[in-house]
């Protein structure tokens, strides 16, 4: 090989160095033991950790939390909570989770969530709201699984930029999958795309409105039909700038929301999951 062709190859060896990726899991196993939910187990690695605060209430809450500060292209994070037979928790994220902008020789930022919970359990699965920054590739998994007479509440929402910083978004790879099955048969399904395409018509009623803040919240238990009408009630009070509607079928209640900020849907957002649930967690800030 001649002197030459050796440096070329050197050369372009150091102008493409690998990229280092994020990798992280954390994983809870909680059970019922002596008349209350205790932790049964606890492994974690990489960016993924949780932490069991002190709390004056009844059920434990899990706080699942991303050191590295937030996800963009090849990342990979993954939570997994398990609640055995009659255990009972709520579990959420330390902070708004933050998808930045990802070079577009990577692949998507991955975030699995698997939840299972026993026979007469229930988990209040409540993150606090995914901002999505513009260039963000994130392909999002969460899937809980339900045992015969188990029950959840879960919400999740999603914010394009931040407004009180002047940000847009133009160019996005957002997907997300949401599951829940009870006693193996699925009850709610929610898949999500949403990219440069959708963006470009965001102003349309067929996809956000003109909104930047969207959110989604399901209860699924034996009395969901029964929490529909308080529920409606709070809607009706809601601010001007936020637009919601729920409904209520066969042991699932299912409410979703549009903003144009992420402060008033958080407000509401708020009061429903207060009513639902009976409390919000303690990280979350208002």
């Amino acid at each position: 090989m001649q002197a030459a062709e050796i440096l070329e190859k050197t050369a372009v060896a150091r102008a493409a160095p690998a990229h280092q990726r994020m990798r992280g899991v954390a994983e809870v196993a909680m059970a019922r033991r002596r008349g209350a939910t205790r932790l049964t187990g606890l492994a974690q690695s990489g960016a993924a950790k949780a932490m069991l605060p002190r709390v004056h209430g009844a059920d434990p809450e899990v706080v699942l939390l991303n050191t590295a500060g937030g996800l963009t292209g090849g990342d990979n994070l993954r939570y997994a909570l398990s609640l055995g037979d009659g255990a009972r928790a709520v579990a959420t994220t330390q902070t708004a989770e933050r998808a930045y902008c990802s070079l577009p020789e990577l692949p998507p930022a991955r975030l699995d969530v698997e939840i299972t919970v026993g026979a007469g359990g229930h988990l209040s699965w409540l993150p606090q709201e995914t901002i999505l920054f513009d260039g963000a590739a994130l392909h999002r998994r969460t899937r809980i699984d339900l045992a015969e007479g188990a029950s959840c509440l879960a919400c999740e929402s999603v914010v394009l930029g931040r407004a009180a910083m002047g940000e847009t978004v133009a160019r996005l790879d957002f997907r997300d999958w949401r599951e829940i099955r009870r006693a193996g048969a699925p009850v709610y399904l929610d898949p999500f795309a949403f990219g440069q395409e959708n963006l470009a018509k965001r102003d349309g009623v067929a996809t956000l409105g003109g909104a930047r803040a969207m959110a989604s919240v399901v209860f699924v238990g034996e009395d969901a039909e029964d929490r529909l009408e308080p529920l409606r009630g709070l809607i009706d009070s809601a601010p001007g700038d936020v637009e919601a509607a729920a409904s209520a079928w066969q042991g699932r209640m299912v409410l979703r929301a549009l903003a144009a900020d992420a402060q008033p849907l958080r407000r509401l957002l708020s009061a429903v999951l207060a009513q639902l649930g009976g409390g919000l967690p303690r990280v979350w800030q208002m």
